[in-house]
């Protein structure tokens, strides 16, 4: 395979490397997928339907000094403890560095299917609210492309996936191909016909989710075990590994080669992709694949490092940064905001739906018809209403038949976490740091990005508007919550290689083609011109899909 020249050559097996593995081979082409990590064994590996005393330390949140030395950063993300930790990356192997008094934390995973093992399975369309929202308050760049264009190609991932809701017609929130919803709790039906009836334009809905609720495309519906970041092995939420991969090894045209650390892209004489260079995770070696097309979906980071570090003579500043934008209008979902309380009034009842893999939301209601004086874009709520774990029980006296029924008393929780949007900064971006190496001997980034005004303001008004609610709805010892998460956490950064009409301003074209260099396509967050609310990971495999249906189209007329 030295030597072998693939029709596309695709950089990551996440969730929109899996997405084009399947489409392009489906389409007949010949593709190798390079993977910087190695294959995962659900028997071994995944952990969702093990015990507390199943594992060495318990379950413990706090794990030892080995782990915390070694995962700094990673630990900060919800689902980095001890049944899970091992799916998330070293952090001594695999540093970066940030500009003084602004953290950035890179939450990464590094192995077939990448960040779609972990990712919280939160599935929303985008609106012309939200592509053409420049337009609209002046900030920014528009999307080139509207939602008319890309609805049929949510349609079709959602169709493949499986994306379970309810359906609401929202203009702000379109609609997907829902298979069926997952039931509210006692607690969230309170709240929901609160909102309802107290607040015009607001409305409660189930989570939008990347769950089967029935069988699939040959995956069975998900059966609540509950835990879904530490793996899933029945495969009933989407992971690239389960669904998309599998596809396009039965197609016989996928080579999926793991331990593949990418380094840079090469370059031909007439300044056309040549090949991916690659380092060998294990030995170390330097490796090539080589292919008539090169297609980043590394995520948004990694790709903009590949592309930064694939300098050269013709192309000095990086590959595909005629304009100087790769690297530049980082953004992520500003998050930390909220408020939460307890239900007393349903004390003692039951939770039906314990483990539901799903939560509530809350959409947009900020600058969707009114423009709000205080800043712009908007914001939407993701949460829930159950009854509070047993962990509780440790710390209460008693023992025998009144000490369970104590226990069975247990209160309901209910809480509102803001998601929103953070604005397109030329000042926030990532560049390489020339003095860092990772462990593979590849430059690493540097970051410089912080929140601004607007986001600060509008985190101010994510907790008013959930203290509002829960009050409303009768909530009780209410907890406001006004802080704000640095850049990353929220694991949602887009925008450092935008697409637009403009190579003077943009990296890459409607079709996610690099203006640059024609057979070079990026299908992933970073060709985002603007962040939105919404959680990404379904319109960036949306956008690729659109983008192969054009990449064939351009193999099979010799365009590129």
């Amino acid at each position: 395979m030295a030597n072998e020249v693939f029709d596309v050559v695709i950089v990551g097996s996440g969730a929109s490397g899996g997405w084009a593995a399947k489409q392009l081979t489906e389409s007949g082409l010949k593709v190798a997928v390079l993977e910087a990590g190695r294959r995962l064994d659900p028997s071994t590996d995944f952990t969702e339907h093990k015990l507390a005393h199943d594992m060495p330390l318990r379950g413990s949140e706090h794990p030892p000094k080995a782990w915390r030395d070694e995962q700094p950063i990673q630990k900060l993300c919800y689902q980095c403890d001890e049944y899970a930790h091992e799916l998330f990356v070293k952090d001594t192997e695999h540093p970066y560095t940030t500009a003084a008094g602004k953290p950035f934390q890179w939450i990464r995973g590094r192995h077939v299917g990448g960040k779609s093992i972990m990712w919280a399975r939160q599935s929303y369309r985008l609106s012309d609210l939200d592509l053409k929202a420049a337009s609209r308050d002046g900030w920014g760049v528009d999307w080139p492309i509207t939602y008319a264009e890309l609805a049929p190609y949510y349609d079709r991932v959602e169709n493949f996936v499986g994306i379970s809701g309810q359906a609401e017609n929202l203009p702000q929130l379109p609609d997907s191909r829902f298979l069926p919803p997952m039931e509210l709790t006692c607690g969230e039906r309170m709240l929901q016909r609160t909102i309802k009836e107290r607040f015009p334009g607001r409305l409660l809905t189930i989570g939008r989710t990347a769950v089967l609720t029935k069988a699939l495309n040959g995956r069975p519906a998900c059966h609540y075990c509950g835990p879904c970041g530490r793996g899933c092995s029945a495969g009933s939420y989407y992971s690239s590994p389960a669904s998309t991969l599998p596809a396009a090894d039965a197609t016989g045209k996928l080579s999926l080669i793991t331990n593949a650390v990418v380094s840079h892209v090469v370059l031909d004489d007439a300044g056309r992709c040549r090949s991916v260079a690659y380092v060998d995770r294990m030995t170390r070696a330097p490796r090539e694949a080589f292919g008539k097309v090169v297609v980043l979906c590394a995520s948004t980071l990694e790709t903009t490092r590949i592309l930064l570090n694939s300098s050269s003579s013709r192309a000095p500043n990086g590959l595909s940064n005629s304009s100087g934008v790769v690297g530049k209008y980082l953004m992520d979902h500003i998050m930390g905001s909220g408020a939460k309380g307890t239900l007393p009034v349903l004390k003692g009842i039951p939770d039906p739906r314990a483990h539901r893999p799903n939560g509530v939301y809350v959409p947009r209601f900020r600058n969707v018809t009114d423009p709000h004086p205080a800043f712009l874009r908007g914001y939407g709520y993701q949460g829930s209403a159950e009854v509070s774990k047993w962990a509780h029980a440790f710390a209460m006296p008693g023992f025998g038949a009144s000490f369970k029924n104590a226990v069975r008393q247990r209160p309901w929780t209910i809480h509102l976490s803001g998601f929103g949007e953070s604005l397109a900064r030329v000042e926030n971006r990532c560049e390489i740091d020339k003095d860092g190496r990772d462990a593979w001997g590849i430059p690493v980034l540097r970051f410089d990005m912080a929140f601004g005004d607007n986001e600060k303001k509008m985190i101010k008004d994510m907790a008013d508007n959930a203290e509002e609610m829960l009050k409303a709805a009768g909530v009780q010892d209410i907890e406001r919550e006004e802080d704000m998460a640095p850049p990353g956490l929220a694991i949602h950064e887009v925008g450092t290689a935008r697409m637009g009409d403009d190579p003077k301003n943009s990296a890459v074209n409607r079709w996610q083609q690099s203006h640059d260099v024609r057979n070079l396509f990026l299908m992933d967050g970073s060709v985002y011109p603007s962040s939105a609310c919404q959680n990404p990971t379904l319109t960036i495999m949306a956008l690729a899909s659109r983008a192969c249906d054009y990449l064939v189209e351009q193999l099979r007329t010799g365009a590129v």
